[in-house]
């Protein structure tokens, strides 16, 4: 299940809802995971996604997204029939600005750290050279080429 937090000044990334929906599913169904996560897609401004930067990871800058793992590890909290794992902050003003900058779509870019986001709560990361290759390999398999 993924539950999306918007804030009404952050609307025109509404349209893009089913299609965040939609990879969520796709990005479970390329790992062979099954459909009984819950992930918590809060979108945000530059302001709060510095400051959650700031005081999580001592880094005082605004950034793209940020995931959340509820634990770390092979650990899960389940419950009932659900495996909650944890949280996405994306900055709504990086959507559109990155978009720009690298020439496409704000839907693709949107679904992208989107994408990104949920790897990091699936347990994926880049900050050794042969996981970032296994990590942007997957993301570019999922994400593909949305326009």
């Amino acid at each position: 299940m993924l539950n999306i937090i918007n804030r009404t000044r952050y609307s025109d990334l509404k349209p893009f809802f089913p299609l965040i929906e939609e990879y969520y599913l796709k990005t479970l169904k390329t790992l062979e995971l099954e459909d009984n996560y819950v992930v918590s897609l809060i979108i945000c401004g530059p302001l709060s996604i510095r400051k959650i930067n700031r005081e999580y990871r001592n880094i005082d800058r605004e950034t793209d997204v940020i995931s959340f793992a509820l634990l770390d590890g092979d650990e899960t909290v389940e419950y009932e029939d659900e495996i909650e794992l944890g949280d996405i902050f994306i900055n709504r003003d990086r959507v559109f600005s990155q978009a720009e900058e690298y020439g496409h779509s704000v839907q693709r870019e949107f679904v992208f750290l989107f994408v990104h986001g949920l790897l990091h709560l699936l347990g994926y990361d880049h900050m050794e050279a042969e996981d970032e290759k296994k990590m942007f390999a997957l993301q570019k398999k999922i994400v593909g080429d949305l326009k």
